[in-house]
């Protein structure tokens, strides 16, 4: 059955143009809210949909822009002899290059025929559906694809509705799982009757008031409705069509009644049986309804694993879980302007697949920093909580995710950041200065738009914060660490980061009389990080410390370690603009 090959969509509500290649099977758009993922899916159906009329607005134009169409143009490929008919479509078939993307207008021995359908909008809000063709065009010939051919070819939506499709009406997945037709019209128009003709005779006695004033009323009028007027059902309230013939379970009772999750599931596998006749299938908010592991489940019914995909599936979603079950080749991140829109599929290349699998979040984001370990996010995200309670915006709200790279060898987090720079996220790395990347690879990601903040002088995190803080937020540091490690261990590392030269207690009296000297700092910084069981290497540690002694003592540190944190918070601000 039909596939879609190219989809182009120009002053289409956020979209001012768009041209887009999607895969033979699952196409997965993600991305920030308000990107435009809806408003592709929506282009889909209103092109392809077999409907006769659709109701526009002005909010439908591309800011308002009413006097520049709406034109979204979808060519299908694969087509079946009945759509490749010359004698049918012979004027509007084209071809299709798969390698180059481009569309000639005469199909050729080399490339694939296609079809391309055009709905255009104008200022008069109606829609007009026609085929695409110069040389028609030329010779003042236009054309759309006939009822039945749009009847076949159109997507089937899983949405809100999604009940729509266990009834036998017009156009739901049920007509299309086999050839058989619902040919009850004769009883059902039996069963109307007879429900009309109890109803009015148990109504005489119910309603007899109120039919002798009418009666009275309209003989008083000249209206000519007879002595004997009855109550009964309307014609028109009991009339039955296809649609009144749905599927029930063995209690009776309907199955428009199962749960939104149920439904999407079951009509997702009625959409496979029913492969042959439709192809097509759209659904907006895949999670919906859904626990992951029945996320999963939906994703294996549409052929997520399968090498031959049985269906082009074009769905939008904001479940990590979706992103963890798909190959990169299956997502596409919408990103747009003002002036243009696109989508890029992500890949599959190891790093990329590895970083979805471990950051699937990240990638539902606008903006992401890339931190090299668990104590950096946890910094980030204890000063963001502690920000937020003093009137500040949250980076989240603020479409900022933070990414854990684990440690490694110092270039790893700029390997980790532009997995997702070259799908146009806005990133950003958090870095320790102890270990230093490649020069060559941390100023090209800088001169290619990337933020780097590093922590200066040769330092770690640890120790920046024991030599930038005041000393009343060094000494309630080291009691945090005291407080989760206990005094024996601290003493421990500080006597060894130290080689024996000072231990807790020196510290603490030092810090009780004179006040903590910058040797003791460095060494209390050295001792923070030891490997074995560093005193903060967690992001819950780091965290609440950050939350509850590194945020407030901010305005008494030292003024150079105070711009670092402020160039972060900037720069996560800047997310929107």
């Amino acid at each position: 059955m039909a596939r879609v090959r190219a989809v182009e969509i120009r002053n289409f509500r956020g979209i001012k143009e768009l041209t887009w290649y999607p895969e033979l099977g699952i196409n997965c758009l993600i991305g920030p809210g308000d990107s435009g993922k809806s408003s592709v899916i929506d282009s889909i159906d209103l092109c392809l949909g077999a409907r006769r009329n659709i109701q526009f607005t002005d909010a439908d134009f591309h800011l308002l822009d009413v006097e520049t169409p709406i034109t979204i143009e979808i060519t299908l490929g694969e087509l079946n002899d009945d759509l490749k008919n010359f004698d049918a479509y012979g004027m509007h078939l084209r071809g299709f290059d798969a390698k180059t993307g481009t569309i000639e207008d005469e199909p050729e021995r080399d490339l694939e025929t296609v079809l391309t359908v055009k709905l255009t909008v104008a200022s008069d809000l109606e829609p007009q559906w026609t085929l695409v063709s110069a040389r028609a065009e030329g010779q003042g010939l236009s054309r759309n694809l006939v009822w039945a051919d749009r009847a076949r070819l159109a997507p089937t939506r899983i949405g809100a509705l999604a009940d729509y499709h266990l009834g036998w009406r017009r156009g739901s997945v049920l007509n299309r799982v086999s050839d058989e037709c619902t040919d009850g019209s004769a009883a059902l128009v039996r069963a109307a009757r007879d429900a009309r003709a109890a109803f009015g005779d148990d109504a005489q006695e119910q309603f007899e008031e109120t039919l002798s004033i009418v009666a009275t009323a309209a003989k008083e009028l000249g209206i000519p409705i007879g002595e004997n007027i009855k109550a009964m059902l309307d014609a028109h309230s009991v009339s039955f069509s296809g649609g009144t013939i749905s599927l029930h379970t063995e209690n009776g009772v309907p199955l428009r009644g199962l749960g939104t999750g149920s439904t999407r599931l079951l009509i997702a596998g009625l959409q496979r049986k029913a492969e042959a006749q439709s192809s097509i299938i759209l659904i907006d908010e895949l999670e919906y309804g859904l626990e992951p592991h029945r996320i999963i489940r939906l994703l294996g019914s549409l052929g997520a694993k399968e090498a031959s995909p049985p269906l082009q599936v074009f769905m939008t979603t904001h479940s990590p879980v979706s992103l963890r079950e798909l190959s990169g080749d299956q997502l596409f991140v919408v990103r747009g302007t003002m002036e243009r829109h696109e989508a890029r599929v992500v890949g599959t290349s190891d790093c990329m697949q590895s970083t979805i699998r471990l950051y699937p979040d990240a990638f539902l984001a606008s903006s992401v920093v890339v931190c090299e370990g668990a104590s950096e996010v946890g910094l980030i995200r204890g000063l963001d909580q502690y920000r937020t309670t003093n009137g500040h915006d949250a980076i989240t709200a603020q479409g900022v995710a933070l990414v854990d790279c684990g440690g490694g060898g110092a270039d790893r987090p700029f390997k980790r950041a532009n997995a997702f720079h070259v799908l146009g996220y806005r990133v950003a790395v958090i870095r320790d200065d102890d270990k230093k990347p490649t020069a060559a690879v941390e100023a090209d990601f800088i001169a290619d738009g990337g933020k780097v903040v590093a922590w200066r002088d040769g330092r770690a995190l640890e120790d920046e914060l024991f030599l930038s803080l005041s000393d009343g937020g060094v000494s309630k540091l080291l009691a945090r660490a005291v407080e989760l490690h206990g005094e024996d261990l601290v003493n421990d590392h500080i006597k060894s980061a130290s080689q024996n030269a000072k231990d807790l207690i020196g510290i603490q009296l030092d810090d009780l009389f004179d006040g903590i000297t910058s040797d003791s700092r460095a060494i209390l910084g050295k001792a923070a990080r030891s490997k074995k069981a560093g005193w903060f290497k967690s992001v819950t540690w780091m965290e609440d410390a950050s939350r509850e002694v590194v945020g407030p003592d901010l305005v008494h540190a030292d003024s150079d370690f105070r711009v670092l944190i402020d160039s972060i918070f900037a720069w996560a601000g800047d997310a929107g603009e």
